[in-house]
């Protein structure tokens, strides 16, 4: 079983420390444990530091005054969240909840900030990790204002494809529904273009798993040069 030095080390926000900052990182880091569907934090509450997933997934979402949610981020083993509390000391601006048995490594805001002081390359691991977030919400307000629903799921597979290690066939980390509330649109919806996909060649669709047959017009449907 690893250590959680080790499991430290091989968090990219923290590569490129020495062994000593390791070992000052395990001294401060609280070991936790989500079930399923499990609450790790709400909108509005106190933002007392920030999250490393070391194995699950975890949804960061926003909810409507009706109810009607909005997912911002599915993340998964060795990514960070909730990050600006450590700068700003602010309440979370949303709601986390696992989406399956989920072990994260919580870091205190006050303990790691005292880190920061000593190790200035900290400093800069977070904010290149804040800048990816940042760049990651641009093109997901872009997809939202400017793309039509099919394109952003096209968009969405070419993406997640080249995180494959096939870069052909990506296998759907989340449901159906909640791909849908990703998107910005509805699981009926999501349905009918995904067989449109499909019967247009673009695709094949078995189960969970998506294989791209046409990666050329999946990437002109992503970019608004064509329509299904």
């Amino acid at each position: 079983m690893k250590r959680i030095t080790e499991h430290i080390s091989s968090i990219p926000l923290f590569q490129g420390l020495s062994e000593q900052y390791y070992d000052e990182l395990a001294m401060i880091v609280v070991d936790q444990e989500f079930p399923r569907g499990g609450q790790i934090f709400s909108e509005g509450d106190a933002g007392n530091g920030f999250y490393v997933i070391i194995d699950g997934k975890v949804k960061i979402f926003k909810l409507s005054f009706d109810g009607k949610e909005q997912i911002l981020h599915i993340l998964g083993p060795g990514e960070p969240f909730a990050e600006v509390a450590v700068f700003t000391g602010s309440t979370y601006p949303a709601n986390a909840i696992a989406l399956e048995k989920s072990r994260l490594f919580f870091f205190p805001r006050k303990a790691f900030v005292e880190l920061i002081a000593k190790q200035p390359a900290l400093a800069m691991n977070m904010l290149a990790t804040l800048s990816l977030r940042l760049k990651q919400f641009a093109h997901m307000i872009e997809a939202l204002s400017l793309k039509e629903v099919p394109g952003r799921l096209a968009a969405y597979i070419l993406v997640d494809s080249r995180q494959s290690s096939t870069e052909q066939s990506i296998k759907l980390a989340v449901s159906k529904t909640q791909l849908a509330s990703l998107l910005g649109t509805i699981p009926e919806t999501l349905s009918r273009i995904l067989a449109k996909m499909n019967k247009q060649g673009l695709i094949e669709i078995d189960g969970s798993t998506i294989t791209i047959v046409d990666r050329k017009g999946l990437t002109a449907l992503a970019d608004g040069e064509i329509r299904l």
